[in-house]
């Protein structure tokens, strides 16, 4: 896997996993499928950090978004 397109698909999974920890938390429930959420997310950033030579800066995350999804979009 490419380290860009784990980075990516952690960084949004990790913000989608959020309305689901809030969910949980206000309806009084445990959030168990947030948590593994979060775990798996966790993962992924730290696999693409790790594997990453040059590592990864605030200032190139945009570009490392755009550079996903053109690799994606036809």
């Amino acid at each position: 896997m490419d380290t860009d397109l784990a980075l990516v698909i952690g960084c949004l999974l990790a913000v989608l996993s959020v309305p689901s920890i809030l969910s949980a938390v206000s309806d009084r429930r445990s959030p168990r499928a947030s948590a593994l959420t979060v775990l798996i997310s966790g993962g992924l950033i730290l696999y693409a950090l790790q594997k990453n030579p040059g590592g990864y800066s605030f200032a190139k995350l945009p570009n490392v978004f755009v550079s996903v999804a053109a690799d994606i979009l036809p």
